[in-house]
């Protein structure tokens, strides 16, 4: 099936004559026929993806929907500074509210002995005679609602029975005198001790320097 194949036309020459002419000897193998089959179905395949499905393959699946973005902030945080801003002008009213409490009790105990100490005190000069009686205690500003406040330790250490006025300067830092508070004890007896409150009512979330200004025993 593989060998040549001839083909023989006859034609006159001459004289009666005849003569064989090969036309072309067609020589067709199947082994090249099936060698350009395979050449042909083993062209090698290349991608088939066209600009538009490359580019897409390109974006990456976690790209943001640019679309859905808006400037507004959101409700969750606006709810939350809101609740903030509540939340410290509920603290501050609260401070407020305990300050003046604060104020109101320490007046409502002191204010007869308050009264006979201011009177006391009107004619005093200087520091007064009783200072070595007195000491002072610092009031937590969580109890007295963020304002300064001492106890007065007073002490009478004489034999007799005897009343205390004293007054209590607050200064800042720079030692300038802010405010004042007078308190007072009647009727000690030798070694009794009473600790009236002193106040600073211009004092809230400052801190004041309180001292003994001036202490008489009468």
């Amino acid at each position: 099936m593989g060998g040549p194949v001839s083909r023989e036309y006859s034609g006159t020459v001459g004289a009666g004559g005849t003569w064989r002419l090969p036309l072309a000897a067609l020589v067709v193998t199947t082994g090249c026929v099936a060698g350009l089959s395979a050449c042909s179905s083993s062209t090698t395949h290349t991608s088939t993806s066209t600009p538009a499905s490359a580019a897409s393959s390109a974006a990456s699946p976690f790209s943001p929907a640019t679309a859905s973005f808006s400037g507004a902030t959101p409700s969750g945080l606006s709810s939350l500074a809101a609740s903030a801003q509540a939340s410290l002008s509920a603290a501050s009213a609260s401070a407020s509210a305990a300050a003046a409490s604060f104020e109101a009790s320490v007046s409502a105990a002191g204010a007869a002995s308050e009264a006979s100490a201011s009177a006391a005190l009107a004619n005093v000069s200087g520091s007064g005679n009783a200072t070595g009686d007195v000491t002072l205690t610092g009031v937590p500003r969580t109890t007295s609602g963020d304002v300064t406040a001492v106890l007065v330790n007073i002490t009478n250490t004489t034999s007799s029975t005897a009343s205390y006025a004293v007054r209590v300067d607050f200064t800042d830092s720079s030692g300038t005198l802010v405010d004042s508070d007078v308190v007072g004890a009647q009727n000690l007896a030798p070694g009794q001790h009473a600790a009236p409150v002193a106040v600073s009512t211009k004092s809230s979330g400052v801190a004041l320097n309180p001292k003994v200004a001036t202490a008489e025993r009468y």
